[in-house]
């Protein structure tokens, strides 16, 4: 078969020869989402094993994620649990309010406070 090339609809490309069969269509690249830290902030009302439990409930972290965030949270003030589409950031934001009170702390009302912002990029 002799080499042959054909433009189709599209801007399509298709190159036909003898070992081959390629496509090659001109498109602009997909945008990227932006993306969103969830922000955890410290407050006095929870206990470094309630932060540890919300992670790997929340987020799947192992042990050692959620001892690392309740340690900067408390160093901090805050802490960047995870960085992801506005969406999901949301649902974890939302997630995270939703979680209730820390049972170990007796005078603990409610839940720990989260925020989202976005990523400078």
């Amino acid at each position: 078969m002799a080499d042959a090339e054909k433009t189709v609809a599209d801007n399509e490309t298709v190159t036909l020869d003898s070992q081959t069969l390629t496509t090659t269509k001109e498109r602009a690249k997909p945008k990227r989402q932006p993306r969103y830290h969830v922000i955890l902030w410290n407050d006095e009302e929870h206990s470094f094993e309630y932060v540890i439990r919300m992670m790997r409930k929340l987020f799947g972290y192992p042990m050692e994620k959620g001892q690392q965030i309740a340690e900067e949270v408390h160093r901090k003030g805050r802490a960047i649990c995870l960085t992801t589409t506005r969406e999901h950031a949301e649902l974890k934001r939302d997630q995270i309010h939703a979680f209730g009170p820390d049972r170990m702390v007796a005078e603990c009302q409610g839940a720990m406070w989260a925020t989202i912002e976005p990523v400078d990029e």
